[in-house]
């Protein structure tokens, strides 16, 4: 019954239209009306306790980031360090899609800023090139979605905070996976391409590629700094946003002095538009998951999971699979907030590694930005590149393929998260 009310009060919310947040909270209302015990004072009261929490702090910071690091020219560098170094190739500019992604996953953690940026500066190159448009704009979008799984990752760091897990951990966890991905759409890439007929750019002189990795230094040293001092103590996931900040609005202002004062405030301003976005978010689905675990309906489903709590691999194959269907249907913020803490103390009951399970959720969730017909990333990149849905799809396939490939793969050898952990730890 609890599980029934839950499920048609969120869905009955959300389909007349109600913002996610106050769909969460009135679910909440919900399970409270069911169990007898309305008050709003607890309601409030949550609702303050879900937004004060320190490692939320990181938000802010790496939001600004990522609008400082585009404003100030740092992602346009990535991209021209990579076409002078391999730009030449053939099907090269999916090269340099693939290696710009990484990196500004590195960066920024936001898919859909990152998928933007990307495709706006390659898409018109590869179209003049006579590259297949579905399909570098299917590439551009598959590497978009790795920007939650390595870190900085907004999606962890909100995962962290709801299932109190390490945020140090889950970001140290999520660079293999991540790295897995990137070397999917590689080997993708190949495959697809190799038979193109494409205009291939000319071979830059040596002198020219020094000088391309000399001025975009100060741009490849950012991911480097920001994952070198977690790994080594330097600093908390917490101060990593507020040195990313510093690094991103200094290198952008100093050294390329493409950041304009007279544009801090904006920046200033839309960074702090997105945090309450997501922080009230976060803070309405504390509260309807405190409601949810007082309802017991972890409980009940857990119950229905039962067959299968025998073999952790088996569990998490289910799950998976529940999360790549939920996610067709939701997108990444919705599904992240309303099954946390549905899922989490069967996680826990199973005894699978909690920062493991994170991982691959976070990975499952972004590339469910992918698939139609709600995947953000796939409305981002059509805008972009200026083709219809059905186009992209056509394009997209094979690298959406790619991808639940390694993430099948980590579900059959969680060694493959757990292993490089501990080194990095």
């Amino acid at each position: 019954m609890t599980v029934l009310v839950f499920t048609l009060s969120l869905l009955g919310a959300m389909a007349i239209g109600v913002p996610i947040a106050f769909a969460l909270m009135l679910c909440g209302m919900a399970l409270m009306v069911v169990q007898g015990q309305v008050d709003a004072t607890i309601l409030s009261q949550k609702l303050v306790e879900g937004a004060d929490s320190f490692p939320l702090l990181a938000i802010p910071f790496f939001m600004l980031a990522g609008e400082l690091m585009n404003a100030g020219g740092i992602s346009k560098r990535i991209v021209a360090v990579a076409l002078a170094w391999v730009g030449h190739i053939r099907g090269g500019l999916g090269l340099v899609a693939i290696f710009a992604s990484v990196l500004m996953a590195a960066i920024s953690g936001s898919a859909a800023a990152d998928t933007a940026a990307i495709g706006a500066l390659l898409i018109p190159m590869m179209r003049q090139a006579g590259y297949d448009v579905p399909r570098a704009s299917g590439l551009i979008a598959a590497g978009g979605v790795i920007a939650p799984v390595i870190p900085p990752s907004i999606g962890l760091i909100v995962f962290g905070v709801i299932a109190n897990v390490s945020i140090g951990k889950l970001f140290l966890a999520g660079i293999v996976p991540g790295l897995m991905m990137g070397l999917s759409l590689l080997l993708t890439w190949l495959w697809v391409a190799r038979r193109d007929q494409v205009q291939v750019l000319p071979r830059q002189a040596f002198a020219q590629r020094v000088q391309a990795g000399v001025d975009g230094i100060w741009a490849l040293l950012m991911p480097l700094g920001i994952i070198g001092g977690l790994k080594f103590g330097i600093f908390t996931p917490t101060e990593a946003g507020v040195v990313a900040c510093v690094y991103a609005w200094f290198v952008g202002t100093f050294v390329y002095r493409e950041l304009a004062p007279s544009a801090w405030l904006s920046h200033l301003i839309g960074a702090a538009r997105s945090t309450a976005s997501v922080v009230f978010l976060i803070a309405a689905a504390l509260v309807s998951g405190w409601l949810i675990t007082m309802s017991e309906v972890p409980q009940q489903v857990g119950a229905m999971l039962e067959p299968f709590m025998f073999n952790k691999v088996l569990l998490m194959a289910v799950i998976m699979v529940i999360v790549v269907i939920v996610g067709t249907a939701l997108d990444f913020a919705p599904t992240l907030m309303i099954l946390t803490p549905v899922l989490m103390p069967i996680i826990k009951q199973a005894g699978i590694d909690p920062v493991y399970f994170g991982v691959l959720f976070i990975m499952n969730n972004a590339i469910g930005l992918i698939t139609p017909p709600v995947g953000i990333v796939l409305n981002v990149i059509c805008g972009v590149s200026k083709i219809s849905m059905g186009e992209l799809m056509k394009g997209l396939w094979p690298f959406l393929w790619a991808e639940l490939a390694v993430l099948a793969l980590l579900v059959l050898f969680p060694s493959l998260v757990t292993v490089p952990l501990k080194w990095l730890m």
